[in-house]
């Protein structure tokens, strides 16, 4: 018996062993289900927009916010295309196509607004060599112009958790992908964050494995009625 008892323990190690390279694995993509928090849960007050740009009664920061999470909810496949419509179908999408249909969920025109600037700055955005309105929305590179322009720039340091909020853009890894913040934290007080990279779980506990080099909130307050594209399509 005590033989036995000897081997069915170092099965059990053995076993719990080999498990452990894909627990971490499972953990590290948010593939095990975990709790998450509010921002309540830490004191911290949510912050609201003066604007409410389509009229619906939501705040375009909280606005912004839920057209990302319908977007990740849709979960659309990850392919890099170019569409001479411009616009991806709702079931095909990259990092940048979350963005602007978060922006559209608050009735804003991403594309347009993007377009128009690089037609009349074209020299501030040095990846654009010949403007091309169908592709140039969809480029990180130039959503970092463009954000730098015209959102309010805010830190990059991960561990002010009271300067993250709901709506806020985040650009990661030198300029190769973006995402939409959250109002879901983890445990720590971090947020959670939107994006589209392909992974099972497009809001997902994702702010300390990419390397924040950009930090957003869009105000409209601040912006020029003239310089505001409403969605029309």
């Amino acid at each position: 018996m005590k033989k036995k008892s000897y081997l069915f323990l170092f099965l059990a190690v053995a076993l719990l062993i080999s498990a452990v390279p894909v627990i971490l694995i499972l953990g590290y993509f948010n593939l095990i289900p975990k709790k998450s928090y509010a921002a309540k849960d830490f004191n911290i007050k949510t912050v609201e927009s003066k604007v409410d740009f389509d009229g619906d009664g939501i705040d375009d920061y909280r606005d912004i916010m839920l057209g990302a999470r319908k977007d990740a909810e849709n979960r659309p496949k990850y392919k890099s295309e170019y569409y001479n419509e411009a616009y991806p179908p709702d079931n095909i999408g990259v990092c940048t196509d979350v963005v602007w249909r978060a922006f559209k969920n608050a009735g804003y025109d991403l594309r347009a607004m993007v377009s128009k600037d690089i037609l009349e700055n074209t020299k501030d955005y040095p990846n654009v060599q010949n403007p091309d309105d169908k592709i140039d929305f969809r480029r990180v590179k130039n959503l970092r112009v463009f954000f730098d322009k015209y959102a309010t720039v805010l830190t990059t340091d991960t561990e002010k958790i009271e300067d993250w909020q709901p709506g806020d853009i985040v650009i990661f890894n030198d300029n190769r992908h973006i995402g939409i913040v959250s109002d879901k934290r983890n445990r720590d007080g971090r947020v959670y964050i939107i994006h589209n990279g392909g992974q099972p779980n497009r809001e997902e506990d994702y702010l300390s494995r990419g390397t924040v080099v950009a930090h957003y909130r869009f105000d409209a307050s601040k912006l020029d009625d003239d310089f505001l594209e409403k969605w029309q399509n």
